[in-house]
């Protein structure tokens, strides 16, 4: 599988990379051994990075990990994990919650450290700047002190993304539903500023959180209507020309070759198998164009995120 370079990290990893919310049984229920099964090909197939929280299924997902990866399996992976969110509700960034929630998340996933630890949706926070001081300043005493190689932080509104990386020293962020068939906002206006700073990009919900598959969004999703009746007029188009939305939007973002890698929830067998052959089907641009169309109207528009705007 093609490798791309993480930042200034010296890190290079898979295009195609394995989230753990779905392993922490958020998109229902899946079994240790579905898990290790996929865990243990997504590894076989070229896969190196696998991210994950201590917030998905508040602390599941880790702790299944933590067992999948026993018996030499974490050795072949560049491991990721975030802290400080909790629940949908709780969220603590403050130094010592940070301290608290790590040490967690490293007794669950069976190890003394992990290679890459992120402040998780840091638009919940209720103090931007002490997460840029206060939040910033521990995740680089936990780098010094050897629980993790690189540092960052994650979250939705890109404003804030841009102000993370310009004044805390990050390594690595993760960019949700920023981009895909219906935004590709990350390119434009959060990309130009990491490769300034040689922060690595890792791009996650390729799928807009559901809004680009055939099932179509959870009700709980944030998007506006009409982001919706797009995305679902684009997944119909796609059925009748014989195809999976959800493949040709994989595909999309695997070929940006900008973005080191794109994550994705993988918890079965199935959804691994899926992604790696959209990986290796070329793309139709012609329906590629046709979705764009039907996408036109909507085109980058987003929604609110915690108490920062998109």
């Amino acid at each position: 599988m093609q490798l791309r370079p993480l930042g200034n990290t010296g890190l290079n990893v898979s295009i195609v990379s394995m989230g753990g919310a779905a392993i922490g049984q958020q998109y229902g229920p899946v079994s240790v051994c579905e898990v290790a099964d996929t865990v243990h090909a997504g590894i076989d197939a070229g896969i190196n990075l696998i991210d994950t929280s201590a917030f998905y299924g508040e602390g599941k997902s880790e702790e299944i990990l933590g067992e999948v990866l026993a018996g030499g399996w974490r050795e072949k992976v560049i491991l990721c994990t975030k802290a400080g969110r909790h629940t949908r509700e709780k969220f603590d960034f403050s130094p010592a919650g940070m301290r608290s929630c790590l040490e967690g998340s490293l007794k669950r996933l069976r190890v003394e450290s992990v290679d890459i630890l992120l402040a998780h949706d840091i638009e919940f926070a209720d103090d931007f700047e002490r997460v840029f001081t206060d939040t910033a300043d521990v995740l680089h005493q936990l780098k010094k002190e050897g629980k993790t190689r690189f540092v960052g932080m994650s979250c939705y509104p890109l404003p804030l993304l841009q102000q993370a990386i310009e004044k805390c020293n990050l390594d690595v962020v993760i960019s949700y539903c920023h981009f895909n068939l219906q935004n590709q906002r990350l390119l434009t206006e959060l990309m130009p500023v990491a490769e300034k700073y040689g922060v690595g990009v890792l791009n996650a919900s390729p799928l807009a959180m559901g809004l680009l598959t055939n099932q179509g969004p959870p009700p709980w999703h944030p998007a506006s209507d009409a982001i919706k009746q797009a995305c679902a007029a684009a997944a119909k188009h796609c059925r009748a020309r014989g195809t999976d939305i959800a493949k040709l939007g994989m595909q999309f973002c695997y070929a940006e070759e900008r973005i080191p890698s794109t994550i994705t929830g993988t918890a079965k067998r199935s959804e691994l198998e899926a992604n790696l052959q959209a990986l290796a089907t070329p793309m139709d641009r012609e329906l590629l164009r046709e979705v764009e169309r039907i996408l036109e109207p909507v085109r980058n528009a987003t929604w609110n995120s915690g108490n920062a705007t998109g």
